[in-house]
């Protein structure tokens, strides 16, 4: 994919935190893979919302059936999504901001 330098404000003490936890280097690929994200999750939002307008709000037992799949999929993929790939020992995931080897119990 190809790639254009920006210039964005950001808050200074969240981005060199960040900068300090990828790395030299993962700062751009951190930032862009929380743009896909939040894109990803807005899109998923209006696909919801036409869901329900359509067949109504999802049950209490939906919801709890689509929760155990999806963590029978996140121990399979060894507590991470499946789409991520492992971060080295000690360092956090330029994908996703988490610690190597670290479990997320709830949605992200």
């Amino acid at each position: 994919m190809a790639t254009r330098k920006y210039t964005v404000t950001l808050p200074e003490e969240l981005a060199e935190e960040i900068r300090a936890e990828v790395g030299p280097g993962a700062f751009s690929a951190y930032v862009a893979r929380a743009l896909e994200r939040r894109r990803d999750r807005d899109r998923l939002g209006e696909w919801v919302e036409r869901l329900e307008c359509a067949y109504g709000p999802a049950t209490d037992a939906d919801l709890a059936a689509a929760e155990a799949e999806r963590r029978e999929i996140e121990e399979l993929a060894g507590g991470r999504a499946p789409d991520e790939e492992p971060a080295p020992p000690g360092r956090r995931n330029a994908a996703n901001g988490a610690e190597a080897g670290a479990v997320r119990s709830s949605l992200p």
